[in-house]
């Protein structure tokens, strides 16, 4: 079974969010992390860390302007 983890940054302003994702992936190390994100520049900070430390990134843009980026390794 593959579990996911779930980071909720929705809400939070830059930097928390990339922060937040940071500190989860580096207690991960592998698998599958859900970040939830509600700015274009949360996304954009949080896929461009995830890529640098070597993750898959996948957008999803959801409603009200909302995105889902699932990462994985």
């Amino acid at each position: 079974m593959n579990d996911t983890t779930t980071v909720d940054a929705r809400g939070l302003s830059c930097p928390q969010p990339a922060l937040l994702v940071r500190q989860a992936l580096q207690k991960l190390g592998k698998g599958s992390l859900e970040v939830l994100v509600d700015s274009g520049t949360a996304r954009e900070n949080v896929s461009r860390l995830a890529k640098k430390a070597g993750w898959t990134v996948t957008l999803e843009e959801q409603s009200e302007g909302n995105f889902k980026i699932t990462l994985d390794k």
